[in-house]
């Protein structure tokens, strides 16, 4: 199976003199998603922490409840890809067929294919977490974050979603090319492990969109804290939902965009 990482041969031209060299480039492999033999996506990922992207998209897309839903999962390379090939509970046939759409697009292509403007547009789970952070807390989470991205320290081009809980610090951090699969492979780890997302701030190396809002609503999350500005169907959808948005975060200062009651100076900083 491809690695997340490889090194290829470049020519670095400086003050007009040539030098070979290499340089470590991250990965990106066609990712087949199949449920009961029939294909629901085709994304372009990193190949790393497949399994939870396979937990993760499931969980987002509504198709599962949680992890017992899945009754096998397998990960399946081959010349062209890799297959992660599930099989669900019986009861769940209905809502496959319902939502079953098919993907050929581009590295985490997010909503490109689906079948309908209602879908793409749908309402994200209502979240009322009553976290309650200090700024602290967040400017740290933040912080924490570059140190634990080991694909962009080789190679300086992948995203990052990082889950961060007041008096534990970061949990765990998911990278791929797309954003969109860094996050839906950090919610299935969060899924798979059992953790209450109700706890944490989800962290986003990415701007923040309207489906990383979704995403981030449907594991009940109730605060974002993301480095790039949000777009501003973003800020509708976490208003509607009830998430805290936090983005444009700097080693010193962010910008708090919905539910700015989370976030008080006199909060504790192991407020869970």
């Amino acid at each position: 199976m491809a690695e997340p990482v490889e090194r290829v041969s470049r020519v670095i031209w400086k003050g007009g003199a040539a030098q070979r060299s290499e340089r470590a480039i991250p990965n990106e492999v066609a990712i087949a998603i199949t449920y009961g033999g029939s294909t629901q996506a085709v994304m372009m990922a990193t190949p790393a922490d497949l399994e939870d992207f396979a937990v993760g998209f499931s969980t987002t897309e509504g198709l599962i409840r949680g992890p017992a839903d899945i009754t096998s999962l397998d990960v399946i390379p081959s010349d062209e890809g890799i297959e992660l090939r599930m099989w669900l509970v019986a009861d769940l046939g209905e809502a496959y067929s319902r939502r079953r759409r098919l993907l050929a697009g581009p590295t985490g292509c997010g909503l490109c294919g689906i079948e309908s403007l209602t879908e793409a547009v749908k309402p994200a789970h209502r979240v009322d977490a009553d976290l309650v952070l200090p700024p602290q807390e967040v400017e740290a989470a933040m912080a924490a974050l570059p140190a634990a991205q080991l694909i962009n320290r080789e190679t300086r081009a992948v995203h990052a979603a990082g889950f961060w809980v007041p008096g534990e610090g970061l949990i765990a951090v998911r990278e791929d090319v797309g954003r969109h699969n860094a996050l839906d492979k950090l919610i299935g780890h969060i899924v798979r492990i059992g953790r209450d997302a109700s706890s944490g701030i989800v962290l986003l190396t990415s701007r923040v969109s309207v489906e990383m809002v979704q995403k981030t609503a449907a594991i009940g999350a109730p605060v974002i804290a993301a480095v790039s500005a949000p777009t501003a169907m973003a800020i509708r959808m976490a208003e509607e939902a009830g998430i805290t948005l936090i983005a444009i975060a700097r080693d010193d200062s962010f910008e708090v965009f919905t539910h700015p009651h989370r976030i008080a100076a006199d909060a504790a900083s192991s407020a869970a």
